[in-house]
């Protein structure tokens, strides 16, 4: 079946659907949401329901699209006083990690494909070229089994991780463009100016993806609070457009793209923005939307039979099975050795999350459009078999591998799902009570508050009740407090822990 302008609604109905309902049957079993799209993109394609979708462009398009996004969100949702702690590490893994990845893995393509595939043997180029495409691990699959897992996890692993994902793009995508334009004979034949050309590029790429998102980010934070618009749902739409600002702007001066969209999140996260609550909501929704599309259409672009055959099968379980047990650990390990707060399980559980997810296969669909690469159709169903085999030997035991080191703790739920806008500089906190907290009296008007503090809400079980003086409190109660100082709040609660 052909997708055409006549039906394309109803095939996208129709895929979204069932991918719903296949990621929420799947996610009982513990298998990862996005590997389940991908899954049923790869049914309803030519080698299933039939349905056609040959074209690398308009699958590299959505997923540049949809990365964006995903990255933009995920910026938003991570607090910069989380990863302040780690911002080193996540950096150094986000770079020397990549280029040691690159390093190891292509030495192994070049000799183990010498011997087992004689028909794709690979040159150097080539070989360094499929172990670039596969170097960066994949923010849309760590930052999904992440915070769908809720689980917390001990030695800031989980912010380390996700700055990792979010801000490794850049290193991989520059190795990915810089070997194929020495495939397609862009002028970088001695070997001096490569390394000048390739570091000076790479320099230029993170600081103007830096400050392109940094300067895009305060900027949407400036338009944002300043929009006067009757509609709060205008409000999203803007900020859209300033994630695609943040991309195309960033681009055009030479900047990392990617990059650039993350910072901005990151920005726009941590600065008090209005109506962010509406703005965080929308991107919540929007997010696993763009997921799901951007996986159903790699999905349906790969032909399953292709990656069923022996020399696909074989050097794939090799390869695969190499990068998870060697170069991820060896690439983790070098590159943390200045990090002496990490532990050794931390280091294993940080080796381990280094999924692969739709950041490699889009890499693979550059490879795919140029003429030059040969083989790289071969190229593609090699990164999508390896794709497939992470997220199934290591997206379905993040929290069993956490758990078996000893890593995960308790991950503190918010009982009253509520959040003041920003534009209320008043703080808000939760306490249980103690029998401290009831010392002087069992009521509400007994208990002592510090100044210009109140209890709004009452947790009682299943029920939310709005206090009085006169209301009983219980010690199985929990209390939402506002107050003007955050100071009074913590020190109430430490006071009663």
């Amino acid at each position: 079946m052909e997708i055409s302008a006549n039906n394309i609604m109803l095939i996208l109905a129709a895929l979204l659907f069932l991918s719903v309902f296949v990621g929420k049957a799947g996610s009982r079993f513990g298998m990862p949401a996005l590997l389940l799209f991908l899954g049923v993109g790869m049914v309803a394609g030519v080698d299933g329901f039939g349905i056609k979708f040959d074209s690398a462009e308009a699958a590299q398009f959505i997923g540049m699209i949809s990365l964006s996004v995903i990255l933009f969100s995920g910026g938003v949702d991570t607090r910069f006083k989380d990863i302040r702690p780690v911002l080193a590490p996540g950096v150094v893994l986000a770079t020397v990690g990549v280029f040691i990845t690159t390093i190891v893995t292509g030495a192994f393509i070049y000799y183990t494909f010498h011997w087992l595939a004689p028909d794709f043997a690979f040159g150097w180029i080539e070989s360094m070229l499929l172990a670039a495409i596969m170097s960066s691990t994949d923010s849309a699959s760590v930052f999904s089994i992440l915070n769908s897992s809720r689980t917390g996890l001990k030695q800031n692993l989980k912010p380390t991780l996700e700055l990792e994902s979010g801000s490794n793009d850049p290193m991989a995508y520059l190795l990915v463009i810089i070997l194929i334009g020495i495939m397609e004979g862009g002028g970088l034949t001695d070997g001096s100016s490569l390394w000048a050309q390739s570091l000076g590029l790479l320099v230029m790429q993170l600081l103007l993806g830096v400050v392109g998102g940094v300067a895009i980010g305060y900027a949407t934070v400036w338009v944002v609070n300043r929009l006067r618009v009757d509609n709060e749902f205008l409000y999203p739409v803007m900020v859209i457009a300033c994630v695609f600002f943040a991309f195309s702007l960033t681009e055009l001066i030479g900047g990392n793209s990617y990059l650039a969209v993350y910072i901005a999140g990151l920005v726009v996260g941590n600065c008090k923005l209005s109506l962010k609550h509406t703005i965080t909501t929308f991107f919540g929704g929007f997010t696993w939307l763009v997921q799901i599309i951007m996986f159903l259409s790699l999905g349906l672009l790969v032909n399953p039979h292709e990656l069923l055959k022996v020399q696909v099968i074989v050097p794939g379980l090799l390869l695969g099975v190499f990068m998870i047990i060697v170069a991820r650990p060896v690439a983790v390990l070098l590159s943390l050795l200045p990090f002496k707060h990490f532990t050794a399980r931390a280091r294993l559980y940080i080796s381990w999350v280094g999924l692969r997810g739709a950041v490699p296969i889009i890499f693979a669909s550059y490879a795919l459009m140029s003429p030059a690469v040969p083989h790289a159709r071969y190229m593609f169903n090699m990164v999508f078999f390896i794709t497939i085999l992470s997220l199934l030997l290591q997206g379905t035991t993040v929290n069993r591998m956490a758990q078996w080191l000893g890593l995960k703790e308790p991950l503190k739920e918010k009982e009253f799902k509520f959040n003041l806008p920003d534009e209320i500089t008043a703080a808000m906190s939760e306490m249980p009570v103690s029998a401290r907290l009831l010392s002087d009296g069992d009521t509400l008007k007994e208990i002592t508050l510090p100044p210009n503090t109140l209890v709004i809400m009452v947790k009682r079980g299943n029920q939310y009740l709005v206090p009085t003086g006169n209301t009983r409190l219980y010690l199985t109660d929990k209390l939402l407090l506002i107050s003007e100082e955050e100071s009074h709040l913590k020190n109430l609660i430490s006071d009663h822990a």
